[in-house]
């Protein structure tokens, strides 16, 4: 498992990039998962928070400049299916 994934969302060494935790979201969200549940397990087991949390995370990370300028390809692709979710509704 990574470094505390509660921790605060700058650590103190680098006040103006991302957490470890926040690169960890970001870096579980460019892999592709082989069935169901399979995204949700390494969600529990890598960064040991909940989906709920992570989705919630994730979110707040769409809507940074820093998770924006550290994987603009993620981000710009989350971007676009939630506006397309949004909508929808």
């Amino acid at each position: 498992m990574l470094a505390d994934m509660t921790a605060p969302t700058n650590g103190p060494d680098d006040p103006d990039g991302l957490s470890d935790r926040d690169r960890a979201v970001l870096a579980v969200e460019r892999q592709s998962w082989s069935g169901p549940g399979a995204k949700e397990r390494a969600i529990r087991e890598q960064l040991g928070i909940s989906p709920t949390r992570y989705y919630q995370l994730l979110n707040a990370l769409l809507d940074d400049r820093r998770a924006l300028e550290e994987d603009p390809v993620t981000v710009n692709r989350l971007r676009r299916v939630r506006d397309a979710k949004r909508g929808r509704r």
